[in-house]
């Protein structure tokens, strides 16, 4: 048996895709994206105009630094602590003491007065914290080292708004 052959329309040729199917799809997503895709790519576009600087620049808007004294370097300012005398934490019966003379480092004149003003709660955590230290961990120079750091982080935070720029031990006796 033969099979028939399907209808050919004369005016459409063979390889040409149904038109009246491929055109609203087509033109559906044109319209969608330029409806939404233009909005979002315009968006883009002004932010980043705006955030390099170049549509304030021609607003004539313009940023200017909050003025700052200028860091003219200044010698540094030290404050004395009294003299520091302690145990230290000794699993031993024989006790172990350490005397300690400090002096703190500051770089403007109205930190001093902010440093003597916390002169006790320094003395106080600076005291607290060596009690608990072992005599082992005072030895050699990186014991000193993180005596110095953990004492200066504890003096910026008694000393609030004063910047202590550095800790300095002019004796230190461990017995």
């Amino acid at each position: 048996m033969a099979k028939a052959a399907p209808a050919v329309d004369p005016e459409k040729p063979d390889d040409a895709p149904d038109q009246s199917s491929a055109k609203a799809p087509a033109s559906g997503i044109k319209r969608r994206l330029i409806v939404f895709g233009a909005p979002v790519a315009l968006a883009g576009l002004g932010s980043g105009l705006w955030f390099s600087g170049v549509v304030p620049g021609l607003l004539g808007i313009r940023h200017d630094s909050p003025a700052t004294e200028p860091e003219a370097p200044s010698q540094p300012i030290y404050v004395d602590l009294p003299e520091l005398i302690t145990n230290l934490n000794n699993n031993s019966p024989r006790t172990s003491y350490v005397k300690l003379v400090v002096r703190l480092e500051v770089r403007r004149q109205p930190d001093v007065e902010r440093v003597k003003a916390a002169m006790p709660r320094l003395q106080d955590l600076f005291l607290t914290y060596i009690r608990e230290m072992r005599p082992q961990e005072l030895r050699g120079s990186t014991g000193t080292y993180r005596l110095r750091e953990e004492l200066m982080a504890r003096a910026n935070l008694a000393a609030a708004p004063a910047k202590i720029t550095d800790v300095l031990f002019t004796q230190m006796l461990i017995q």
